[in-house]
């Protein structure tokens, strides 16, 4: 059975070193794997979000779609598009708008962050805070749904993101009685590679201590010497442990070349060659990529119509249908094929179930939230352990139907009692 992976670009501008180890080859190595239909999209409608410059956006979609590319996405063998050019995307962000709880947006972290910057510096809690930071979470869901994703890699501050995908697709699927949408699954790469910069620094264009993947190489070569390292002298050993240029060799080095890198280490290696050494280590993998990429930039009319051809084959194929159907399911109908349009009020839409949620927070502790269908809290835990033991917790309270069971140190009941019960009565049908 294929696996739908779903990975989102977010154009904005070339990317450096750490995201060429830390994402972009780790992405297309896993999209050749058998048994996976890879999605990759650049996210320009989300761009807007952050920036409303448009000579910038247009620049930074070319050079993040130049750079996949260049590095070796095969359009062809995988789904590669933008975001713009999917309209259906839009349009299902609607219907999940529709039956979206703007209290689970409330709670969105973005959001949150905004809200509570403004408070500590007392001014009004939504100044600057745009609509569209609001319906983020709803406008990733539906890039998401659309494909009927599987799984999606993101990086642990993207989790709440799924967790709401999850969310609309149930209340969905559930409103409108059918399984519409599979309910994703998030993927975080424990393993995934950080790049430390020039400075010792995580690699981030914030610290202005990058890398870029496409720089000349005599800007490549200065950048690499400018590498900040310590004082011993030729002939005294090094430690390669918490040394950015070791770990950037690595990143670009076989087990083996790295293992003679060490001893190079030991043996006293002088800086300078130390750096040489890493200077060519990376220019041999990335002068290939650089010449493709230098030359999907001189002719740009060729991605575009790259771009514009695998959308409208991904519409034809996959977002169309779906949309046809999902307008028939919410009753966006032809009208002449209507009937007793009065007795359609049998088919009536039933409200979404109470929901169990569990998640982690950042602070390693794993907790659970019990929802009623409108998205109101009426259950939230304390912090446990393992997922393992708040499962454990959730099911003895699925079974509970008197007021003592809800008396626990465990979790704090936030509505009613008579209402709690009743949602888990409902729960258990």
């Amino acid at each position: 059975m294929t696996t739908r992976v779903l990975t989102g670009i977010t154009p904005s501008g070339t990317p450096h070193l750490g995201n060429y180890v830390g994402a972009i080859r780790p992405a297309i190595a896993a999209s050749q794997a058998s048994g996976i239909e890879s999605f990759f999209f650049l996210a320009d409608l989300h761009s807007l979000i952050k920036a409303q410059e448009p000579e910038r956006t247009q620049r930074s979609t070319l050079e993040i779609a130049a750079s996949w590319l260049a590095c070796g996405l095969d359009a062809e063998k995988v789904w590669f598009y933008r975001q713009s050019d999917i309209p259906e995307t839009t349009e299902l962000m609607w219907f999940l708008t529709a039956i979206a709880s703007k209290g689970i947006l409330n709670r969105a972290h973005a959001y949150k962050a905004a809200v509570d910057k403004n408070r500590e510096e007392q001014q009004d809690e939504d100044a600057g805070i745009s609509a569209g930071l609001f319906m983020y979470p709803v406008l990733m869901a539906a890039d998401i749904l659309i494909f009927k994703a599987n799984r999606v890699p993101v990086g642990r501050d993207q989790i709440q993101h799924i967790e709401m995908a999850r969310d609309f697709a149930q209340r969905f699927n559930h409103v409108y009685g059918k399984e519409y949408f599979p309910l994703p699954e998030v993927v975080i790469d424990e393993q995934v590679a950080t790049l430390a910069g020039l400075d010792g620094r995580k690699m981030s264009k914030s610290y202005h201590n990058t890398i870029l993947l496409f720089a000349p190489r005599a800007e490549l070569k200065k950048l690499v010497f400018a590498i900040l390292t310590d004082s011993r002298a030729p002939g005294e050993p090094k430690t390669t442990e918490g040394s950015a240029l070791f770990q950037m060799y690595q990143a670009f080095a076989s087990a083996e070349q790295t293992a003679a890198f060490a001893q190079a280490f030991a043996d006293g290696i002088s800086w300078g060659d130390a750096k040489q050494q890493l200077f060519e280590r990376i220019d041999a993998e990335l002068t290939p990529l650089r010449e493709r990429y230098e030359a999907l930039m001189a002719e740009p009319e060729k991605i575009e119509a790259l771009l514009r051809r695998r959308g409208q084959q991904l519409r034809e194929q996959y977002a169309m249908p779906l949309l046809k159907e999902l307008r028939h399911a919410v009753g966006l109908r032809d009208l002449s094929s209507a009937g007793n349009i009065a007795g359609d009020a049998a088919t009536e839409t039933r409200a979404a179930p109470p929901l169990f949620k569990q998640y982690r927070e950042k602070d390693g502790r794993f907790y659970f939230k019990l929802l009623a269908g409108d998205g109101s809290l009426l259950i939230q835990s304390e912090g446990f352990d393992s997922p393992r033991d708040a499962g454990q917790v959730i099911g003895v309270l699925k079974q509970t139907a008197h007021g003592d069971g809800l008396q626990s140190e465990l979790f704090k009941i936030e509505a009613e009692v008579e209402t709690v019960l009743a949602a888990l009565q409902e729960l258990r049908g």
